[in-house]
C-alpha cells in the first residue's frame, strides 16, 4: 500500500487520539469530511490500520524489525517527529539524550520493503543522520 503525506498526517492524528471525530480530523487536515472518511476506510481496507487504538498491522515473528537512531537538525524536530509518527512501519518512537535525538523501532515485511523504508526515512527534511541495527533473535521477552 502506497501512502502519501495526507495518509501520514491522518495516521499521526489518529495515533494521538484514535477517537477523534472524523469532522475534527477533516478540519485539522484541511480536507472535507468525505475525504477524511474515505482515507480512513482505505487505510483500514489496505491493512495499514488494524484497529482503532491505531494498532498498526503486523505479523509477529515475520518480517524485518530494527532500531534506528536518528540525529535531527534542531529546528526540524517537531516536523521530523510528526512525519515519523505518521509512518505505519514506525512501531515506536522515543526522544533520547546523547548523540542521537530519537530512537525508532521499525518493522517491514521483507528486505525490499525495509530498504525502501530506510530510504524514505533518510530523505525526510531535517534528518541529519541515522544508524540502524536489525533486531535478531530475542533473548528475553517482557510480557
Amino acid at each position: 500500500m502506497i501512502l502519501d503525506d495526507l495518509d501520514y498526517r491522518l495516521i499521526a492524528l489518529l495515533r494521538t487520539n484514535a477517537r477523534t471525530p472524523v469532522n475534527k480530523l477533516a478540519l485539522d487536515l484541511g480536507v472535507s469530511r468525505a475525504t477524511a472518511k474515505a482515507r480512513i476506510d482505505r487505510l483500514v481496507q489496505g491493512g495499514a490500520i488494524a484497529g482503532f487504538t491505531v494498532v498498526m498491522a503486523s505479523a509477529p515473528g515475520q518480517g524485518i524489525r530494527a532500531i534506528t537512531m536518528v540525529e535531527v537538525d534542531g529546528k526540524h524536530e517537531a516536523a521530523v517527529m510528526k512525519r515519523l509518527l505518521g509512518m505505519p512501519e514506525v512501531r515506536q518512537l522515543h526522544n533520547t539524550n546523547g548523540r542521537w535525538d530519537m530512537v525508532a523501532e521499525l518493522e517491514a515485511p521483507n528486505v525490499e520493503a525495509f530498504d525502501d523504508l530506510l530510504r524514505q526515512i533518510r530523505q525526510i527534511d531535517g534528518i541529519a543522520s541515522t544508524d540502524t541495527s536489525i533486531l535478531l533473535k530475542a533473548r528475553r521477552s517482557v510480557g
